[in-house]
């Protein structure tokens, strides 16, 4: 692995506040056809809204190795969230092995987000979408949710103190708004190419902050 991929925050897991992530579960093939299902359906159309019966249906099991695997509805919801920020925390590292300058590399967030939500957010980004449903810091879904964002401010900081070291934390809390923003955008259909709209304010601020010869 280079170095550069090594500056970014671990993408194993989504970090629970002040300690280790959510309990997950060892998925047996039984297990990936109910998330696959879950999966589908939670995006498509929101958690509240589907009830196991449904997800057991359409995975082609029953509902008592449904709850085998997972036990309940809500340890689904948490392999379904880290299942997502996972891949797309492997499809960002991808990108970000290819970006070598600082400010390439704080680009090509904005271009690997623009390529996931067209591929896999076509009702905008998950977590958000989920964030909207579970608001109780108590539901075990919450810190993969909350996990998910923090980690991204944490590695547009890491990505900004090349550039600005000085204002690193505000820079990259900056270039985290800008980000959110075009991705709540670009899933409302507030206005087209909300992303790589965002993106340009982003190129417009790293250019501020880090002078002309960045």
């Amino acid at each position: 692995m280079s170095e550069d991929v090594k500056q970014v925050p671990d993408a194993s897991r989504a970090p629970e506040a002040g300690g280790e992530g959510p309990r997950r579960v060892p998925l047996t093939p039984g297990a990936r056809r109910v998330l696959e299902a879950a999966g589908r359906l939670f995006y498509e159309r929101g958690i509240h809204a589907v009830g196991v019966d449904l997800i057991a249906a359409e995975a082609g099991v029953t509902k008592k190795t449904l709850y085998d695997r997972f036990g309940s509805k809500d340890q689904i919801v948490v392999e379904y969230l880290a299942d997502r920020d996972e891949r797309w925390r492997a499809f960002l590292a991808a990108r970000l092995e290819h970006a070598r300058a600082p400010k390439s590399r704080v680009l090509a967030v904005f271009d690997a987000s623009r390529d996931w939500a067209e591929q896999s957010l076509p009702r905008g980004c998950s977590m958000i979408n989920a964030h909207a449903e579970i608001t109780d810091p108590a539901h075990p879904a919450y810190a993969v949710i909350t996990g998910q964002k923090a980690w991204m401010l944490a590695l547009f900081t890491d990505l900004a103190r090349p550039l600005a070291p000085r204002r690193a934390k505000q820079l990259g809390r900056s270039l985290m708004l800008l980000h959110e923003g075009g991705l709540v955008a670009y899933g409302m259909g507030i206005f087209p190419d909300a992303i790589d709209h965002a993106r340009q304010d982003a190129q417009a601020l790293l250019k501020s902050a880090a002078g002309p010869s960045a």
